[in-house]
């Protein structure tokens, strides 16, 4: 690999980001853009642990999407979309503040989040916007910014939920996924002002303990779903952190994972319904008495099965709001994002979660779609981060970027023109440990081939892993003379990274 020059350096770290003002110059600040046209509504979509991989527009061989394909074939698909820190609540925080966790304060599950910190809703409604955010909300302070909320208490639960509308708990009789999109066309419909609008639409599926609603309790019965090449992947080629972790489904799957018990606060009708999906399998499995491969390739095709039934609804719901907005009129003004807050593993290397800065819990899925200004089935392949979303969102409304934001607008390269200073690499940090499944607290950075990744706290280990090569990550190259020079490299770009992003947590890169 040769070394870079000072202007391939400077685009590593996105120094140059002075393209982006003529970009908010194009917007005007009241209810018209420069051209005379609206400002766009936008209604951003984020379900939560949905691996891109799990995706049809992103080439599953498990599943299929439609109407997440939808989004896009009618707009844009990012092949290298990646979060900062793959754990649920401080995915949520960056999104909301366009800042690194250290900066905005949330770098793990246990923290509160800060909610009277700047953050891009805050800064729509000022702008006039009109601004509301339904569903999974998981950051222990009430949402602030916005004029409607109606969220999730902690992690919710999928069947009969209780949220808490404006302060208010109310208790549902429903699957949670269907209760989150009432709520959204409730509020949608009942708008009575001439606002454009900002819609934060947050689903808690397909988390754990991934259980399916009763429309497709049965999906996948007749099926075996294809393994993962890695679901017996024994560590060999890497560190103790992935020897080290506790999210393998061969020994970390509980019973209500596999729904060898079922949820406790299910209708009698409900009830019904599950015990005649689950219950003639789970009496065979209890008297199988399965072992070893056997044992864990039936946990798998459990696991799995139930965790695509989870996106089918999630999928099926997109697909209702959709309709809504293209038999209303509101389709053609109105930018349309579905996300994840993570990625996830699908059985790959033998796990279920995220944390690790792995690829499968790294990437995430992005589709976005405006009419008339993303080019339909347009496909990007530029490093985004989800600290870009908050600057993306600012900028299509005619709202200054506040400076201190650590991230970018993706709206030029929306529309076709990815500026000459782009990133070329990505910073990432993970810190809850030790916690719940034992990933150890690590940094890195990814380029388009290569990934450095530091593991610190209780160990002092770094893993190189070259994509290109080997872009399942099953051997880490970091200790071969032959990458030698990539590694001094990667480390002088990362502890750049790290002092651009004002990161001094962690051992010292």
């Amino acid at each position: 690999m040769q070394k870079q020059s000072r202007r391939e350096f400077l685009k590593t770290l996105g120094l140059a980001a002075g393209s982006l003002s003529m970009w908010s110059r194009c917007l005007g600040a009241a209810g018209t853009t420069a051209q005379g046209g609206k400002r766009p509504n936008i209604i951003y979509i984020m379900s939560d642990d949905h691996a891109s991989h799990a995706l049809s527009c992103y080439g599953s061989k498990i599943n299929k999407t439609p109407n997440l394909d939808r989004i896009a074939n009618e707009g844009m698909r990012f092949t290298n979309a990646f979060c900062t820190n793959s754990i649920c609540a401080p995915c949520r925080a960056v999104v909301l503040t366009g800042k690194y966790s250290h900066i905005n304060g949330l770098t793990d599950n246990v923290a509160r989040f800060d909610g009277s910190q700047q953050t891009f809703p805050k800064l729509l409604q000022q702008a006039g916007y009109e601004t509301a955010m339904v569903g999974k909300w998981h950051l222990k302070t009430d949402p602030t910014g916005f004029d409607y909320w109606n969220i999730l208490p902690g992690q919710g639960v999928y069947y009969n939920p209780v949220t808490i509308e404006m302060g208010q708990r109310k208790q549902h009789t429903g699957y949670v996924t269907d209760v989150i999109t009432n709520s959204c066309l409730e509020w949608l419909k009942a708008r009575t002002t001439d606002k454009p609008f900002c819609l934060m639409f947050h689903h808690k599926a397909p988390h754990r303990e991934w259980e399916p609603g009763p429309a497709h309790l049965n999906l996948y019965d007749d099926v075996t779903v294809p393994e993962p090449e890695t679901l017996f992947d024994d560590y060999s080629g890497r560190g103790r952190a992935a020897h080290e972790q506790d999210m393998t489904i061969a020994k970390t799957m509980n019973r209500k994972d596999l729904k060898l018990t079922p949820p406790a606060n299910l209708t009698s009708e409900q009830k019904q319904a599950w015990d005649a999906a689950y219950g003639p399998e789970n009496e065979a499995f209890e008297q199988a008495n399965l072992q070893g491969d056997e044992l864990v390739r039936w946990k798998y095709q459990r696991y799995i099965k139930d965790y695509l039934r989870c996106i089918a609804s999630v999928d099926d719901n997109v697909g209702r709001l959709l309709d809504y907005l293209d038999e209303s009129g509101l389709a053609q003004n109105t930018i349309v994002i579905y996300t994840s807050d993570q990625g996830f593993y699908l059985g790959d290397h033998g796990w279920f979660d995220k944390r690790f800065m792995y690829e499968e819990s790294l990437r995430m899925p992005l589709l976005v779609r405006c009419p008339g200004r993303i080019r339909p089935a347009s496909v990007n392949d530029d490093i985004v981060l989800n600290l870009d979303f908050a600057e993306t969102f600012l900028d299509y409304a005619g709202v200054p970027i506040p400076a201190d934001m650590q991230g970018r607008s993706l709206r030029p390269i929306l529309e076709g023109h990815t500026p000459d200073d782009w990133r070329t690499s990505m910073y990432y940090h993970y810190y809850e440990y030790p916690a719940v499944h034992s990933v150890k607290r690590h940094y890195g950075i990814r380029t388009q081939r290569y990934k450095l990744m530091h593991f610190y706290h209780d160990i002092d280990e770094w893993e190189l892993y070259d994509l290109k090569t080997d872009p399942q990550e099953l051997r880490s190259v970091y200790s071969d003379p032959k990458y030698a020079d990539i590694v001094a490299e990667l480390k002088a770009q990362l502890k750049q990274l790290r002092a651009r992003y004002n990161d001094t947590t962690g051992a010292p890169a």
